[in-house]
């Protein structure tokens, strides 16, 4: 049974002429190879923003729904961003 399939895929030419460096390069053996990494580079970066909305960013917003006394306004937000910048700068100045 083949586990392959052939495409035929139309690229910038900018992208298919960075995929035929890549293999002229030796870091690719074949143009497919160059698209194969470039796909599991996708899914890796979905895997991995999927993650972060499961893990990090529903649970804040159900804290955020949960505690609204919580939620600090924008100009708290300015504010506490401008004391953070101010002290950030004095420390460099030091160094």
């Amino acid at each position: 049974m083949r586990t392959t399939q052939s495409l035929s895929i139309t690229l910038p030419i900018e992208m298919a002429e960075m995929v035929k460096a890549k293999v002229a390069s030796g870091e690719y053996a074949s143009e497919s190879e160059v698209i194969r990494e470039g796909l599991r580079t996708l899914l890796a970066r979905d895997a991995a923003i999927e993650k972060w909305l499961v893990e990090e960013v529903v649970p804040t917003m159900k804290e955020m729904e949960e505690h609204p006394e919580r939620l600090l306004t924008p100009e708290e937000v300015d504010r506490r961003l401008d004391a953070r910048m101010a002290v950030l700068v004095a420390e460099r100045r030091k160094s």
